[in-house]
């Protein structure tokens, strides 16, 4: 299992937690598969009210697809499939709410995760960065969640500033991405205090809200994403020539 979930039914609070340290928590196919399921399994679990998301290790909350993972694609030019358009609660019809525990580096896919939760708490060490431009990729779905979640001109920024820049949690707190910061290691327990306070509540009337709030955002990403494999198609460079990318840049980056 790439997953550990740990369920409170004392609480009504269960905890998701990304469990492949060793790979900084990128999600293969494997992982995609395991998080739709358990979104969609808690739709079911009455005892459960709210939930935390969160992943092992101090390096990295989530690094996005892993690298190594091959998804087929359709022949068709209209077509693309992306496993990790399925991987978030709103995905997957979930309306109680999820709370984003990150520490560590946020990047990349991680956004789709992020894009779908309440709100985010981040450790003081947390970075948030989108490396797509720099790899010769379109930042698509990514920017589309980040353009919901913060001013615009500071999605642009961290979209297209690729591996140059990574967003600090002070400054994606200031920016409205993230909701508080902590010390490192008190992010989890943060969001869990948050979590049972809403747990607490009368659960119809949290998870109505939820949607409420989400009907707000739901109607731009969906036109954002009818446009993203087209965009995509359009602008991304041959795989061939992106792995060439992977290993030629990086190095140093600005936090801000």
């Amino acid at each position: 299992m790439t997953l550990e979930v740990v369920r409170d039914e004392k609480t009504g609070v269960a905890v998701v937690r990304l469990n492949r340290p060793h790979k900084l928590n990128a999600i293969d196919e494997e992982t995609a598969a395991e998080l739709s399921a358990v979104w969609r399994g808690f739709r079911y679990d009455d005892a459960i009210r709210a939930l935390v998301l969160t992943a092992s290790g101090e390096k990295a909350f989530c690094t996005g697809i892993d690298r190594a993972t091959e998804v087929p694609q359709p022949s068709s030019p209209y077509s693309l499939d992306d496993p990790l358009l399925t991987i978030g609660p709103k995905a997957n019809d979930l309306w109680k709410p999820v709370i984003a525990a990150v520490r560590g580096m946020a990047c990349g896919g991680a956004f789709y995760l992020l894009g779908e939760v309440e709100f985010v708490i981040a450790a003081e060490d947390a970075t948030f960065f989108d490396p797509h431009t720099t790899y010769g990729m379109v930042s698509a779905y990514e920017s589309a969640y980040l353009a919901t979640r913060m001013p615009p001109g500071e999605a642009a920024r961290l979209a297209l500033m690729g591996t140059a820049e990574r967003v600090s949690a002070r400054r994606a707190y200031e920016t409205g991405l993230v909701s508080e910061v902590t010390r490192p290691g008190d992010e989890v327990a943060a969001a869990r205090r948050c979590a049972e306070i809403l747990s607490s509540y009368p659960t119809d009337a949290v998870q109505g809200t939820v949607r409420a709030l989400w009907t707000t955002r739901s109607p731009t990403l969906t036109q954002s994403f009818a446009q993203a494999p087209h965009l995509i198609a359009l602008g991304n460079l041959p795989p061939g020539r992106q792995g060439e990318l992977f290993g030629g840049r990086g190095g140093e980056f600005r936090v801000r």
